[in-house]
């Protein structure tokens, strides 16, 4: 992801060894360590490597090498290094009571400071690994270094020594957006976009020293870095965040980078490799989209048609689609459209041109950005992380200390009833943090203007599935309703029509003097069609008037015979919506000063005047997530 300021200055050409040099030796290249630091590197290293044995399970051992997987002798960069320092890992925050309402806790988030981007997600031997944008000295954007954490479920998780921090000159102002690939030979790489010192744009190349450590603790910046420069006619800072490497009926390897040209196409460019030091620009794009912009954290992957199991980018057939996806840098939204992907041309075709990336379907209708899948081959699915910033003033972020979250990952796959969109779905692991025991409503009649309270105790960190059933002959017998209805554009709840809004009301207090609705609205033509559109309403979330408030959503397909169901993850100041078993996703990001801890309430509520509902739900308490430093010194104590 792209750098707050706006300043382009031309940096180097490629072909300058000389000046690379330079730079390489300038004051904001390498710092070096101490013969002292690199010993106590390695000493430390052993002895924590040593004792995994005794403290980590459901390791499989290292694929064999073969002659035929390992890549050219150019690829192979575990030379003999020495060991370096391990790097810190964040912090521990000092209290805040007056904020500490609004830290979640379920979601990841490191405990102080500022977080983005994921980058490098992958699983390896027996650990989930997350590598993400992060800020060791402020609670806003800056220093970017890449934090990285390990977890046995993607919900409980342990905090490891940073994985790379701006230390060259092509990557001093910022380790950014990166994606991970294990070679056929075992080894894991990681390609990453480096902020130059005047901000310039330049793909860098790391890769883990042991690729068998299932820490992953060390990780080396290649020395020839920077790999890749802008290519002509692109500017300096429109050339970002490499995909993971995929694999070509040819034998080479591909990666997509995001782009845009003539200032307002944008664009994937796609380049081959054969030995990840060396990228070959192909002369036309992967897909470019008129009147999109910068496209950043591109990312293709395929789909299948027939089944819901998650698919690795090696997998193609007549029963796969594939999906491209963008994070819009003007609009600060993710889209993506569902496609064919020619693996011989390198050339992406949508399958409904009027719902291109960048200008129909997007992953999350609310706060969501930058995201990164991966496929998650120990239980076959592909696994989707973004991260949810935060829409209070920043003066807020540096006095609370921190500033982002990441959502709770989901599963990401076609739906193969519409093969029109994708359903995405919150992780099963997810339901390990539920309460043994929840609340359940049956059949609660809501007749038009109905709002009624369920009493569940504290609602703070609950995970809500409720179904809505409208009473048929009513819908019927209606003949027109809200034909131009848009959540976005629209009253919010308030706005009463014939067939909408009903749904839920969390984060409220007992007066609802602060709320956050979640509803359905279903609008219907003069030809008996009818759309149904899944909305959340922040408007009275919060009485701080400094904190921004919207109305978020979109249209969400409800077939034939299905009931009308929504999946509300509430953690403190998140929620997460999910309509219709996940075909529209909408996250809020809300404040609440009043509706916190043991005074916040849940409601059921039908503001329609035209139809009744009758609405079924079961609500579970949430447990916190574990995230807290990997014990190094607990395993060191051990060994003595």
């Amino acid at each position: 992801m792209a750098s707050p300021t706006t300043t382009t200055t031309p940096l180097i050409l490629h072909d300058d060894p000389e000046n690379r040099q330079t730079l390489a030796g300038s004051p904001a290249g390498r710092r070096r360590l101490s013969v002292a630091k690199v010993l106590s590197g390695i000493l430390v290293s052993v002895l924590v490597i040593c004792s995994l044995v005794a403290v980590i399970n459901n390791q499989t051992p290292p694929a064999a090498n073969n002659d035929g997987d390992k890549p050219s002798a150019a690829a192979s960069f575990t030379t003999q290094l020495p060991k370096t320092e391990r790097k810190q890992a964040p912090g521990k925050l000092d209290s805040n009571a007056d904020v500490e309402w609004q830290r979640s806790a379920y979601h990841f988030q490191p405990d102080k400071n500022f977080i983005s981007d994921p980058d490098g997600p992958m699983y390896h031997m027996g650990w989930y690994h997350l590598f993400y944008q992060y800020n060791p000295d402020s609670a806003i954007w800056g220093n970017i270094t890449w934090g990285h954490s390990i977890s046995k479920d993607m919900i409980n998780w342990f905090h490891l020594p940073f994985a790379m921090v701006p230390d060259h000159w092509y990557d001093i102002e910022g380790v950014m957006t990166g994606s991970a690939t294990v070679l056929p030979n075992g080894q894991i790489i990681m390609l990453y976009t480096g902020n130059a010192y005047d901000l310039s744009q330049l793909q860098c190349l790391a890769y883990a020293v042991n690729s068998s450590d299932p820490l992953l603790l060390e990780w080396k910046k290649y020395e020839g870095n920077p790999v890749l420069f802008p290519p002509p006619g692109v500017g300096f800072k429109d050339f970002r965040d490499p995909s993971t490497l995929w694999m070509g009926p040819d034998g080479e390897y591909r990666m997509v980078m995001g782009s845009k040209h003539n200032e307002t196409i944008g664009c994937a460019l796609i380049y081959h490799t054969t030995n990840f030091t060396h990228f070959e620009l192909q002369e036309e794009v992967l897909h470019a989209v008129p009147h999109t912009g910068m496209w950043e954290c591109v990312d293709l992957y395929p789909v299948s048609t027939t089944h819901t199991n998650g698919l690795d980018m090696v997998d193609n057939g007549p029963n796969v689609k594939h999906v491209l996806k963008q994070s819009g840098d003007e609009d600060r939204h993710d889209w993506y459209a569902i496609g064919t992907y020619d693996v011989v041309t390198d050339k992406w075709y949508p399958d409904d041109p009027e719902n291109d990336v960048g200008i129909g379907l997007r992953y999350d209708y609310g706060k969501f950005y930058a995201s990164k899948t991966f496929y998650d081959q120990h239980k076959q699915r592909r696994v989707l992380w973004g991260y949810v910033g935060e829409t209070d003033p920043q003066k807020y972020d540096l006095s609370k200390g921190w500033a982002n979250i990441l959502n709770i990952p989901r599963t990401i796959v076609l739906d193969t009833k519409t093969k029109a969109n994708l359903i995405q779905w919150p992780i099963e692991e997810t339901e390990k943090l539920r309460s043994k025991k929840y609340d359940e409503f049956k059949d609660v009649e809501l007749q038009p203007g109905s709002l009624i309270p369920l009493e569940i105790g504290t609602a703070t960190q609950l995970d809500i599935v409720a179904t809505f059933e409208i009473d048929e002959k009513m819908l019927e017998s209606t003949l027109e309703a809200d034909v131009l209805f848009n959540c976005t554009t629209s009253e919010g709840s308030v706005g009463r029509g014939v067939l909408g809004p009903f749904g839920v009301v969390v984060l409220a207090d007992a007066q609802r003097s602060e709320q956050l609705p979640v509803y359905f609205y279903i609008a219907k033509d003069t030809d008996g069609s009818s759309r149904t559109y899944f909305c959340a309403d922040e408007t009275r979330s919060s009485k701080d008037k400094d904190v921004g408030k919207w109305v978020y959503g979109s249209s969400v397909p409800v077939l034939q015979g299905e009931k009308y169901n929504m999946r509300l993850l509430v953690d403190h100041s998140i929620v997460e919506g999910f309509a219709q078993n996940g075909r529209t996703v909408v996250t809020s990001r809300v404040y609440p000063t009043m509706a916190i801890y043991g005074a916040a309430k849940v409601f059921l509520f039908n503001n329609a005047t035209g139809i009744s509902v009758k609405a079924s739900v079961k609500i579970w308490k949430m447990a916190e997530a574990e995230l807290d430093p990997f014990p190094f010194s607990g395993l060191l104590d051990r060994l003595v």
